[in-house]
C-alpha cells in the first residue's frame, strides 16, 4: 500500500473501526457488503503500513478523578534539550500527550490533573524541574468540545 493510497473501500473500514474499534471483521464484512477475507487483507495491509496502529479505548478523566486539564506550552534553554525533556516528560503520568510546536514555546504538553493544586504540583515540582525546561505558559481547559479522528478522503 503506497503512502496515501487508500480507496473508497479502505475508507469505509477505517471509518467503521473509528466509530466502534471492537467491530467484529464478521460485522464489519456484512456492514459494508464485503467478504470477510477481504476485510482481514485490508486490515492486515493498513496495518502493515502503519495507517491502523492500535484499538484503544477512551477513558473519561472526570469520570476517573482528574477534574482539571490543561495545555502547557515548553521553553527550553537551548534546542540542544529537545528529545531529552520530551524523554523526562513521558515519565509524568498525567501527561497524556506531548507535541512539537513551531514559535517561542518547543513543546506543548496535555495534562490531566485532580485539581488545580495537583496540576500547580506537576508544573512546578516536574515539568520545571526538568533540566532543560526554561519557561512554561498553561492554559486550563474547561471542556472538550470535541474530538475526532483525521477526516478520510478519496481526494488527492
Amino acid at each position: 500500500m503506497k503512502e496515501n493510497q487508500l480507496d473508497p473501500i479502505d475508507i469505509r473500514i477505517l471509518d467503521e473501526l473509528t466509530s466502534d474499534a471492537r467491530i467484529s471483521f464478521v460485522q464489519l464484512s456484512r456492514r459494508l457488503k464485503v467478504s470477510n477475507t477481504l476485510i482481514h487483507q485490508r486490515i492486515r495491509k493498513m496495518k502493515q503500513a502503519g495507517v491502523l496502529k492500535q484499538a484503544i479505548y477512551q477513558l473519561d478523566p472526570w469520570k476517573l478523578g482528574y477534574q482539571t486539564s490543561a495545555y502547557t506550552q515548553i521553553i527550553l534553554a537551548d534546542s540542544k534539550f529537545h528529545r531529552r525533556v520530551e524523554e523526562e516528560l513521558s515519565k509524568i503520568p498525567e501527561i497524556v500527550e506531548c507535541v512539537n510546536i513551531a514559535g517561542r514555546y518547543a513543546l506543548l504538553v496535555n495534562i490531566y490533573a485532580r485539581n488545580n493544586r495537583h496540576l500547580r504540583d506537576i508544573i512546578y515540582e516536574k515539568i520545571q524541574t526538568i533540566d532543560g525546561v526554561e519557561g512554561t505558559n498553561t492554559t486550563i481547559s474547561f471542556e472538550t468540545a470535541f474530538k475526532r479522528s483525521i477526516p478520510l478522503t478519496t481526494e488527492g
